[in-house]
């Protein structure tokens, strides 16, 4: 049985890099997203968050790597990324926060 998860905890945070930074220019933008999200939840709490309509969501998993920190090797934890497409019109400041 899943835990039901709520609009805050489905998005964790926007991703601000240059890759992302591109795809925004195509209604893209892109979230780090709960591991067990599912497509229906992100598309359900992006339009509830910033009151806009979803055409697409497409997700990623980013497997963790192995670091180096002074000589300590460690891992870092996987990490789920949805890159949710907009409709025509639409548009998320992702600078502003929620």
């Amino acid at each position: 049985m899943a835990i039901a998860l709520k609009n805050y905890d489905v998005i964790v945070s926007p991703v601000i890099t240059e890759k992302s930074t591109e795809a925004s220019e195509n209604n893209q933008v892109v979230f780090r997203v709960a591991r067990t999200a599912t497509k229906p939840e992100i598309k359900e709490a992006v339009e509830a968050l910033f009151s806009v309509k979803v055409t697409a969501v497409n997700t990623l998993v980013r497997k963790g790597k192995v670091k180096r920190f002074k000589g300590i090797k460690g891992r870092q934890s996987d990490v789920k990324h949805a890159v949710v497409t907009l409709a025509d019109g639409q548009h998320i400041d992702v600078t502003t926060g929620l």
